[in-house]
């Protein structure tokens, strides 16, 4: 019997949960662990008003604290959602990048655990490397089966609008670090193989300062239909995005749809520069934003732009909640919202 082609859902498809990493006090949040814990909580509570959520942390005990915490919000709010909840090892808390991404085969989810070795090996990654096999092995995927492939990628390298068509970007996934000696060619048909696509965009510019990921497509461009592209403009000639994010926007603006239509571009506020104690310029991008049942978790910053990013994330999904999330704190790490969760579609997690 011939093997169905796998189909990666876009993000908008049914969800059965989302996967935190939680940060404990032997990774590089130690120091703002009082600051970004609250906001692990803000997500966590607002995907448990619409799905399950799937959190693991390498600290027994600050878990049992935090499934106590959440338990507390469900049993006074209601909560539809269900805490999957494990120890595991982990060197950081990317879920986004270490977490296992799920394809559909006829019919059913099948969970992908590609490599991952801290986008190009910047940095400690072997326990986050083995995250997920540890996840498995404790049911907390149910049933579905966890298939390892001998490819590095990251989630947020990925964009899918669910119909077969992949947007990326070349600085990242083409990256000699990150699977050495693959031709563009030979990327692109694993990306097929494993993800089902026949129609890859490739952005060659694009750029974040701050940003450890060689410009993920997740902080820089995101599908919002599949005819709708929301992506990061730059209209400040004096700031040092400017030049690369206008020629991403040609690029964008030269892409065509399946049907040899232009996509509808819908362009997002640009934040106020937001610096680290020591100087460095934090990669704020509204673009990384998460969407969940119903409802579209929109990082914020404290920043003038806020609301108008508020406005167009609203104009972007219309039939969805916006509720943003202050994610200052986790910026200083260098990653925002998205990069912290990985939803798993429908059929996973609390499946019978």
């Amino acid at each position: 019997m011939t093997q169905q082609t796998p189909v990666l859902p876009a993000e908008w498809a049914p969800q059965s949960a989302v996967m935190l990493t939680w940060p404990h006090m032997g990774t590089d949040w130690a120091d703002l662990i009082d600051q970004v814990e609250p906001v692990f909580f803000e997500i966590a509570i607002e995907v448990l008003r619409r799905e399950h959520l799937v959190v693991s942390c390498e600290d027994v005990f600050r878990l049992e604290r935090i499934q106590k915490t959440l338990q507390e919000h469900i049993n006074a709010d209601k909560l539809p959602g269900r805490v999957f909840a494990t120890p595991a090892p982990a060197n950081d808390t990317w879920a986004r990048d270490h977490g296992p991404i799920t394809v559909i085969v006829d019919g059913q989810p099948r969970l992908l655990d590609f490599r991952f070795n801290a986008w190009g090996g910047k940095f400690p990654h072997e326990k986050d490397d083995a995250l997920n096999t540890h996840l498995a092995r404790s049911r907390l995927f149910g049933q579905t089966p966890l298939q390892a492939v001998d490819f590095v990628l990251e989630g947020g390298s990925v964009e899918s609008d669910g119909e077969g068509t992949l947007l990326t970007t070349a600085q990242c996934l083409l990256t000699p670090t990150r699977n050495p000696g693959l031709s563009r060619a030979e990327v692109e048909q694993r990306l097929s193989d494993l993800l089902g696509f026949d129609r890859i965009l490739w952005l060659e510019h694009g750029y974040l300062a701050g940003d450890d990921t060689d410009s993920h497509i997740d902080t820089l461009a995101r599908f919002c239909t599949p005819s709708r592209i929301c992506y990061v403009r730059c209209t400040d000639a004096g700031d040092e995005h400017f030049n690369e994010l206008n020629a991403m926007e040609r690029e964008l603006q030269a892409l065509r749809q399946r049907n040899g239509e232009p996509y509808e571009l819908v362009p997002l506020p640009w934040p106020d520069a937001i610096y680290s104690e020591d100087g460095h310029r934090l990669p704020a991008t509204y673009a990384n934003f998460l969407l969940v049942n119903g409802a579209v978790l929109l990082p914020v910053y404290g920043v003038p732009q806020d609301d108008a990013a508020i406005e167009v994330m609203a104009q972007c999904f219309p039939e969805h909640e916006i509720v943003p999330i202050n994610c200052r704190a986790i910026i200083e790490q260098h990653g925002s919202l998205h990069c912290l969760t990985m939803q798993i579609p429908s059929g996973v997690v609390g499946a019978s």
